[in-house]
């Protein structure tokens, strides 16, 4: 079932780019749960690719603005430990075989901390955000996201939930995480 509420690709307003995100996240675990061997295996990759490079867009741009909100130290510490446990797991879930008995139940309880925590940043962040700035402003954010994701390391990597740690350690990590995905991908083409 396709819950994304709009197309990522196209929507101009960071917090409407965002949320479309977390749909096609929702849809992605939808996938990986009720699919096996190949179809499973691909919607995983996609899954691990999506949360990495959204999550670092938001460690980088999304988090420091909602710090400067009344309250918003506090919001941003709960999310950012959360972000860290569940990079923790999808690191260890990303090392699995996905037609392995225990990956489902690893991947339930991920899709459980993770939609739990796409909801929290929706409520305590995002409504409040699009609240204090404008549509311009809402739309320069887009851009930035994106421009941060099209350089966003494709796997998790726990310990880098931070713009500072990301800025510094992103981009060699993420040249790492290309070159991986391109000798996998060669791999099972071959």
């Amino acid at each position: 079932m396709r819950t994304t509420p709009t197309d990522a690709r196209t929507t101009e307003d960071v917090i409407d780019l965002l949320r479309a995100q977390h749909g096609r996240i929702r849809d992605l675990f939808d996938q990986v749960m009720h699919t096996e061997g190949e179809a499973r295996k691909e919607a995983f990759r996609q899954l691990v690719r999506l949360l990495a490079v959204h999550e670092t867009a938001e460690e980088e741009l999304i988090h420091p603005m909602a710090r400067r909100l009344p309250g918003g130290d506090g919001i941003v510490d709960d999310r950012l430990a959360e972000e860290r446990a569940a990079k923790e797991l999808l690191t260890e879930l990303d090392g699995m075989n996905t037609d392995d008995p225990g990956f489902l139940k690893s991947i339930d309880k991920l899709r459980m901390d993770v939609l739990t925590h796409a909801r929290a940043e929706e409520r305590y962040e995002f409504d409040r955000l699009k609240d204090e700035f404008s549509p311009a402003q809402l739309r320069g954010f887009a851009a930035a996201v994106r421009a941060a994701e099209a350089t966003a390391p494709t796997r998790p990597h726990p310990g880098t939930e931070s713009a500072t740690k990301n800025l510094l350690a992103g981009p060699m990590v993420a040249v790492v995480d290309r070159v991986r995905d391109l000798i996998r991908d060669a791999r099972d083409k071959g």
